[in-house]
């Protein structure tokens, strides 16, 4: 039997082989009283490295194809059918063959490896311990009697919650909303998901920041979504570049994070949010508002979201609690036309028959309540020190090595590393001086730029973490 790899296509020559080899061994092509050819043979006579040979027969051994006999050689397996061997299942091949892409191993190392103790996390877009509501939950645990029921929720999430959360976008971001055009979520994360496995189909094109977090996202690409890239400045994404990609493309959503943007803590400005809506209604692209930082300005002033200054039903809005209250709590909604959360909401009880009913009662007894209000103004002003200390300690210990702007809200801070640097391996030098932070290009198509986030740490961490990013950046070697 010939073998033939393709090195053109993205399936490793191991695999290639692997799977040639039990295909012949099912179709009998490969004889079982012979032995496979040895490593280095067929290695050779591939031209490939002995290791995609014995990668690929350890691959057939796990799944108990073949056995190896020492001083003999490879053969196949004589009782693959039979009762004294079992068959084990090649989990290997169905992990890496699912539709569902994985995280980038990068992104997976973060989340693995930031919480070892001793490490200094600049990375993770959560909040410190300390700035979470515990105090605030136990005395609602103590001052409330749980009498909900248990069952299986509305379909659009506790309608308690989705009536506070009318009351919570009124009076803090001046949005008129009706109960029945809220859905709840398990944060913000699961609304983009809904959105785009019910609204968007394999083949469609999106318009997305850059950078952005949505650029980090592999869900697009798990759906075969197409993503066209807007650069951000100071101001955020120009209109015009919007008006460029739909001329050649034809584009099926934006979606945009206008308020203190992740990664560059950015604030739209009012007239490119005007622009930008006229654009939706002209060419009939609905946009998808990501808003999780709109509440942490520094100065208290929330301008305006993009919905509030939607007249047309052109913008779906996504919030949560994870970015001012609690990441942990997995509170999150999504505000649409009636007959868009009806669709999402269909698709949240085909994952998961609705949201959990313990954490919506909870969140709507502290939403409801007169600590909200007082928690948000506590943590503005935790995060502007944090934030204040981070700047600091960027300027007294770089030399005009790093430049960033302020950010007047939100958790992060995006700086640009004034030298050549490849990001990837400064992150790992980083770590190893106990600091982690995420390199831009996770987030963004051009390198040379880190995100740090302030929210997790408190000062004197911020701090030292800082001390030990200039380290590696010095032996980095600049």
């Amino acid at each position: 039997m010939q073998f033939m790899l393709d090195r053109s296509i993205r399936k490793p020559m191991y695999r290639q082989l692997a799977e040639q080899i039990e295909n012949g061994i099912i179709s009998g092509d490969l004889s079982q009283d012979q032995p496979l050819p040895s490593e280095r043979e067929l290695a050779k006579k591939l031209q490939i490295n002995r290791s995609t040979v014995v990668t690929a027969y350890d691959e057939l051994e796990a799944i108990g194809l073949i056995v190896r006999r020492k001083g003999s050689g490879t053969y196949i397996n004589t009782d693959i059918w039979g009762l004294t061997h079992k068959r084990v299942p090649n989990w290997g091949r169905y992990v890496e063959d699912g539709s569902f892409l994985p995280n980038l191993p990068l992104v997976q190392k973060l989340r693995n490896e930031t919480e070892q103790e001793g490490m200094i996390n600049l990375s993770s877009g959560e909040l410190a311990a300390d700035l979470l509501p515990n105090a605030q939950f136990a005395r609602i645990l103590k001052d409330h009697a749980f009498d909900e029921h248990l069952g299986y929720d509305h379909p659009l999430g506790d309608a308690g919650l989705r009536e506070t959360i009318c009351k919570h976008v009124k009076t803090y971001k001046n949005m008129d909303v009706e109960p029945n055009s809220i859905l709840i979520t398990s944060g913000a994360q699961q609304a983009i998901h809904l959105i785009v496995q019910c609204l968007l189909k394999p083949g469609d094109t999106v318009a997305i920041e850059d950078p952005s977090y949505a650029y980090s996202l592999p869900i697009f690409q798990s759906f075969g979504i197409r993503t066209l890239l807007l650069p951000v400045d100071q101001y955020g994404l120009n209109p015009d570049d919007i008006v460029a990609l739909q001329r050649k493309h034809r584009i099926r959503m934006l979606f945009l994070n206008p308020d203190y943007q992740n990664p560059t803590g950015t604030k739209m400005s009012l007239e490119r949010r005007k622009r930008i809506l006229e654009l939706s209604s002209k060419y009939g692209i609905p946009i998808i508002e990501d808003d999780p930082y709109n509440l942490t300005s520094f100065d208290g002033r929330i301008g305006p979201t993009l919905k509030s200054m939607d007249d047309n039903e052109n913008v779906v809005y996504i919030s949560s609690l994870s970015k001012v209250v609690a990441s942990g709590l997995r509170i999150g909604w999504i505000i649409g036309p009636e007959k868009v959360i009806k669709r999402l909401s269909d698709g949240k009880q085909q994952i998961d028959f609705g949201h959990s009913v313990f954490p919506q009662w909870i969140a709507n007894q502290f939403l409801d309540s007169p600590q909200f209000d007082k928690h948000v103004s506590n943590l503005r002003i935790q995060l502007r020190e944090r934030r204040d200390a981070l700047i600091l300690a960027l300027d007294s210990l770089t030399e005009n090595e790093v430049t960033y702007l302020v950010p007047q809200g939100g958790i992060h801070l995006w700086c640009k590393i004034n030298h050549e640097i490849d990001g990837y391996k400064l992150l790992e030098e980083s770590m190893k001086k106990g600091v982690s932070f995420v390199p831009g290009r996770i987030m963004g198509s051009t390198n040379g730029y880190v995100r740090f986030t302030y929210g997790k740490g408190n000062g004197a961490s911020i701090q030292e973490g800082i001390s030990r990013f200039v380290y590696a950046l010095r032996s980095y070697g600049i």
